[in-house]
């Protein structure tokens, strides 16, 4: 894809929504809320403390990021419109920002939930590198190649994550799990990694993400994306080399 190109960065939905199988809708009714990307709904101050989720609830919230998926490969960030999410998912607008009290809360959600379907697509198909360095740069470039197909959606979600304020953490924090999680897969699945390890995985996390967003600002090239990526994944190289050498210290 060429650098610049705002066709290539724009291009439209064909029928699914984001990097993954979209879910049907069911019935709901609807009520009134003004929309407002960074205000919330008034609800309780510690929302981590809810008990889990019913099926009925978590297949309520999967149409829900299903529906917010579409609306955004369709028009980007201002296209997420929580009454349009509403009657799209067919639940109601009350419903809604119980689940997430602000647009910003759902597309951090949107971006966690495509992450996680992403890394189930990449389980099946592990990167093959003969490095460490090399199968997290493979990850990450196949990472951005998706969300590159869609560069609407990629780009509502990082918007989102820049706008992110305290309140919307816990959505943020799953974001940083999930791309660790797939990082970690890539370096071998580390069960236990080290502190020097999880430091190198932050700094190809941030890396990435910066990565993204200045492409998706027409800033950089696909080419210098991947020289970047490729470099910045040689610390997880070095990490493995440095922890080898504690080990064989006496």
């Amino acid at each position: 894809m060429p650098s610049g190109s705002g066709d290539s960065r724009h291009g439209t939905a064909h029928g699914r929504a984001g990097l993954g199988e979209i879910r049907t809708r069911d019935p709901g009714k609807q009520v009134t809320k003004v929309d407002n990307p960074t205000a919330t709904a008034p609800g309780p101050a510690h929302r981590s403390t809810a008990p889990p989720l019913t099926e009925r609830q978590r297949e309520r919230r999967r149409r829900i990021l299903h529906a917010t998926a579409q609306l955004a490969c369709r028009g980007g960030f201002e296209a997420v419109q929580m009454r349009e999410v509403a009657e799209s998912s067919q639940v109601a607008l009350g419903t809604l920002y119980r689940y997430f009290p602000s647009k910003v809360h759902l597309l951090v959600a949107t971006m966690h939930d495509q992450l996680e379907r992403l890394h189930g697509t990449l389980r099946k198909s592990p990167p093959t590198g003969e490095t460490a360095a090399d199968r997290v740069a493979q990850t990450l470039m196949r990472a951005f190649g998706a969300l590159q197909r869609e560069p609407r959606l990629a780009e509502a979600m990082a918007r989102a994550l820049t706008f992110a304020d305290r309140s919307v953490s816990p959505e943020v924090d799953q974001v940083s799990r999930q791309t660790t999680a797939i990082i970690l897969d890539a370096m071998g699945g580390l069960e236990n990694p080290t502190p020097e390890q999880l430091s190198a995985v932050r700094v190809v996390e941030h890396t990435w993400l910066s990565t993204l967003i200045t492409w998706l600002a027409g800033r950089t090239s696909l080419a210098q994306v991947r020289v970047d990526i490729e470099t910045v994944c040689r610390l997880i190289d070095l990490t493995e080399a440095g922890t080898g050498e504690a080990a064989a210290r006496p």
